[in-house]
C-alpha cells in the first residue's frame, strides 16, 4: 500500500500544473490508515512545492535582445543560468556558442494536430526560447566518449542500418527521416522509442553474460543499466524503465526475490515525479507508464495455453494489453492505428531482441560486427516497410470527456476480468460509455477553419454529413502543418478543393493534398497556359484521377447544403491577382465572402450584399479591402491568413480601415488557427 499512495500523492501533485483541482483526489484516500495518508500527502506536498518554488531563471529578460554562451546540445544551450532551447536556420551543429538573438517564451499549438512546443519545453524543464540571430562565436566540441561511441556503432554500416542502429541503442533519430514515419505506420514508434523493450533486453543481456558472478551480477548490471542512462540522456521513458529496472535488480540482489509490478511501477512514478514533476506532461513518460500498468492489470488475469501457442498467445496478449491503455493517446496524437500492430510486433521484436545487444556490443568492438549488424537492420527495415502498407484506423483529435468515457467504459472490464462484476453488467457499462462517447458525433455542427500556414492562405469548411471544402492549401512547405490539421479534424477525404489561383502561397501545397487525399473535385480558375504551377496541379488531378471545373463569375456550385456563388473572375483578366476566384459561401444563411488575391479593381465589379465574414484578401495588403468592398458588404468579422513577411501583410491602413467598420478581425500570426462556428 505505501508505494502505492506515493505514487498517486506524486501524480496528483504533478497534476496540479495542469489543473488545481488536482487535490481533490487526495480526498479518495481519506478511508486508508493513517500511514498510508500521510505517505501519500507528503508526496503530493513534496511535487507540489518542486514545481511552484522552481525560479524561472529568464523571468526578467523575455522579450529582450540577449547575448548567451553555452554547450549547445541537442537544440538546448546549457548556460550558467539555465537551458534554453535555440532556435536557428540552418540548424546549428553542437559545439561551444556565444549567441545574440531574441529571447521568447515556447509556444503553444498553432492548429489542430500541431506541435505543442510549450509543453514540450515544459517536461524537459525549460521556459524560454532563443530566436538566435547571430553566431557571436563557436569552437566545436572536443572529442568525447558519445562521438567515438557513435563512430563505433555506425562504422561498417550502410546510412539507412546506421541510421536505424543510432536509434534504437543511442536515441538519436534525427537521420530516420522516412524511416520513422514507417514505424509509425506499422505501429512499431514504440520500438524506436528508448524503454522497457530496450532495458528488459540489455538487462537480460547483461544477466546472461555476468551468470558466473552469481548474485553479484545483479549488482553489475543495474551499474551498467545506470551508465546506458548517463550515455544516452533522461529520455523520461528510459528514466522509468531503468528505474523500474533498478528497483528489481537492487531486490534480487538483496535476496528479497523479485518484485511486484504494480508496487514497483507505483515507487519509480514517485521517484520519477519528485526529481522532475514536468515530465507529467511528456508524451513519452505517459505511453510508458500507462503500457506498462495495462500489461501489469491484464496479463496477470489472462489464461496460459500449451506449447507454441502459449508463445504466440503471449506476444500478441502483451501488445494488446499495453495498447488497452494507450490506445486514446496513440489515436490523438498521431491520428491513425496500424490496424496490422500485433502482427507488426509479433515479427518484428524478435528482431529487435537480437539487434539491440549487437548494437550495443558494437558500440565496443566497432567493425567486426558490422556484418550480422547490417543484415539484420536491412531485414528488420525490409519488413517495416512492408507492414507499414497496412490498413489503418483514422482518428480526430479526442476532447477531454472523450478520454474520460473511454478510461470510464474499460473500468467495468477490468472489474469483470477480476471477477468482480457478471460480463454482462460490465458490457452494459462500458457500451454506454462507448454510445455516451459517439452521441456527439451523431449531430455534427458547420464550421469554418482558417489554418495557419504561415505567409499562405487555407481554410477548411466543414459541414454536416462529413462535408469537406479545402480552400487553398498554403506553400509546399507548409503541407505537414496542413496535412497534421486535417488529419488531427478528422478528414479523410475531401470533396472539394478549391484553388483561388495558381501562387505558390495559396496552391503548392494542393499538389500533395491531391496525392494523399482522396478528393471528389478540383475547381480551378479559367486555365492560364504556360504557368507552370497551373499546370502542376491539372496534371496532379489527371494523374489523381480528380475532375477538374474550372468556375468564372456567374457560376453556382452545390454542395453539402452550402451554395458557392462565384463573382469572379470573368476569364479575360490579364494580371494573375486579378484571375483570383471569388464567391461567396452560402449556408443556412451564413454568407462568407472569399477573395483570393483579387485587386481593389476587380472588387468593384463585384455586386453588394451583405455578408457575415470576409476572408481578407491578400494577407491584409494593401492592394486589397478597399472601403468601397467593406461598404457594399458589410462583414462583422474578418480573417486574415498571414505568417512572418517581408511584405509589411498585414498592412497597417487596411487594419484600420477594417476597425473604423467595426470588423472583428482575427489574424493566424497571432492567433495559430481560427474556428468559427457555423448555424
Amino acid at each position: 500500500m505505501m508505494p502505492y499512495a506515493l505514487g498517486l500523492g506524486a501524480l496528483l501533485g504533478a497534476l496540479t500544473q495542469l489543473t488545481p483541482w488536482a487535490f481533490l483526489g487526495l480526498l479518495g484516500g481519506l478511508w486508508l490508515p493513517q500511514g498510508v495518508r500521510w505517505l501519500g500527502l507528503g508526496a503530493y506536498g513534496l511535487v507540489w512545492l518542486h514545481l511552484n518554488l522552481a525560479p524561472d531563471p529568464w523571468a526578467g529578460q523575455i522579450g529582450q535582445w540577449v547575448r548567451l554562451e553555452g554547450r549547445l546540445q541537442e537544440g538546448f544551450l546549457h548556460t550558467p543560468q539555465g537551458r534554453v532551447y535555440v532556435r536557428y536556420f540552418p540548424r546549428l551543429q553542437e559545439g561551444f556558442y556565444v549567441l545574440e538573438g531574441h529571447l521568447l517564451r515556447p509556444e503553444g499549438r498553432r492548429n489542430p494536430g500541431g506541435f505543442d512546443q510549450r509543453a514540450w519545453l515544459q517536461s524537459q524543464g525549460v521556459s524560454a526560447v532563443l530566436q538566435a540571430r547571430q553566431v557571436v562565436r563557436f569552437e566545436p566540441p572536443p572529442p568525447n566518449m558519445r562521438d567515438h561511441l557513435r563512430r563505433q556503432l555506425q562504422s561498417g554500416l550502410s546510412p539507412s542500418a546506421a541510421a536505424l542502429v543510432a536509434a534504437l541503442t543511442l536515441g538519436e533519430r534525427r537521420e530516420l527521416s522516412e524511416t520513422y514515419t514507417e514505424f509509425q505506420r506499422a505501429g512499431l514508434a514504440h520500438a524506436l522509442a528508448l524503454s522497457g523493450l530496450h532495458v528488459g533486453i540489455l538487462a537480460g543481456f547483461f544477466l546472461l553474460v555476468l551468470f558466473w558472478l552469481g548474485r553479484g551480477r545483479y549488482l553489475v548490471a543495474l551499474l551498467l543499466l545506470l551508465l546506458y542512462l548517463w550515455l544516452v540522456g533522461p529520455h523520461p521513458s528510459l528514466v522509468r524503465a531503468v528505474t523500474m529496472a533498478g528497483v528489481v535488480l537492487l531486490g534480487l540482489f538483496l535476496g528479497k526475490g523479485r518484485a511486484a509490478v504494480l508496487p514497483t511501477l507505483a515507487l519509480t512514478l514517485f521517484l520519477h515525479l519528485a526529481l522532475e514533476p514536468r515530465a507529467i506532461l511528456s508524451l513519452s513518460a505517459q505511453l510508458s507508464y500507462l503500457a506498462v500498468l495495462g500489461m501489469a492489470l491484464v496479463l496477470p488475469q489472462l489464461p496460459r495455453l500449451s506449447g507454441w501457442r502459449n508463445w504466440l498467445w503471449a506476444s500478441v496478449s502483451v501488445t494488446l494489453s499495453a495498447q488497452l491503455f494507450i490506445l486514446p493517446l496513440v489515436l490523438h496524437h498521431f491520428h491513425q492505428l496500424p490496424l496490422l500492430f500485433p502482427l507488426s510486433n509479433l515479427l518484428v521484436l524478435p528482431l529487435l531482441s537480437l539487434l539491440v545487444p549487437l548494437g550495443f556490443l558494437k558500440l565496443l568492438l566497432g567493425p567486426l560486427l558490422a556484418l550480422p549488424v547490417e543484415w539484420l537492420s536491412q531485414l528488420t527495415l525490409g519488413l517495416v516497410s512492408w507492414l507499414s502498407q497496412g490498413p489503418q484506423l483514422r482518428w480526430g483529435e479526442i476532447m477531454p470527456a472523450g478520454f474520460a468515457l473511454y478510461y470510464l467504459g474499460l473500468l467495468p472490464l477490468l472489474a469483470a476480468l477480476y471477477g468482480r462484476t457478471p460480463w454482462l453488467r460490465a458490457s452494459t457499462l462500458s457500451a454506454t460509455a462507448a454510445l455516451a462517447a459517439l452521441l456527439p458525433g451523431l449531430w455534427p455542427r458547420a464550421e469554418l477553419w482558417q489554418l495557419d500556414v504561415g505567409q499562405g492562405d487555407a481554410t477548411l469548411v466543414r459541414l454536416p454529413g462529413r462535408v469537406e471544402i479545402l480552400i487553398d492549401g498554403g506553400r509546399d512547405w507548409a503541407y505537414s502543418r496542413l496535412a497534421r490539421a486535417l488529419h488531427a479534424l478528422g478528414v479523410d477525404e475531401i470533396d472539394l478543393v478549391i484553388a483561388t489561383h495558381p501562387d505558390a502561397d495559396h496552391v503548392q501545397a494542393l499538389l500533395q493534398v491531391l496525392r494523399d487525399f482522396p478528393v471528389g473535385r478540383l475547381i480551378t480558375g479559367p486555365r492560364k497556359r504556360g504557368d507552370s504551377l497551373d499546370d502542376a496541379l491539372h496534371q496532379a488531378a489527371r494523374r489523381h484521377r480528380v475532375p477538374v471545373t474550372q468556375a468564372q463569375a456567374g457560376m453556382v456550385v452545390q454542395v453539402g447544403g452550402a451554395r458557392l456563388r462565384f463573382l469572379g473572375p470573368w476569364g479575360d483578366e490579364l494580371e494573375d491577382n486579378a484571375r483570383s476566384l471569388v464567391f461567396v459561401l452560402e449556408y443556412k444563411g451564413f454568407k462568407a465572402l472569399f477573395t483570393g488575391d483579387a485587386p481593389v479593381l476587380a472588387e468593384a465589379a463585384w455586386p453588394a450584399e451583405k455578408v457575415h465574414l470576409l476572408k481578407v484578401g491578400h494577407h491584409g495588403s494593401e492592394t486589397s479591402t478597399s472601403p468601397s468592398l467593406l461598404q457594399n458588404f458589410q462583414p462583422q468579422m474578418a480573417l486574415i491568413g498571414v505568417g512572418n513577411n517581408p511584405y509589411g501583410h498585414p498592412s497597417r491602413a487596411v487594419l484600420e480601415r477594417l476597425a473604423q467598420y467595426g470588423v472583428t478581425i482575427h489574424r493566424t500570426d497571432l492567433e495559430g488557427a481560427i474556428r468559427v462556428r457555423l448555424p
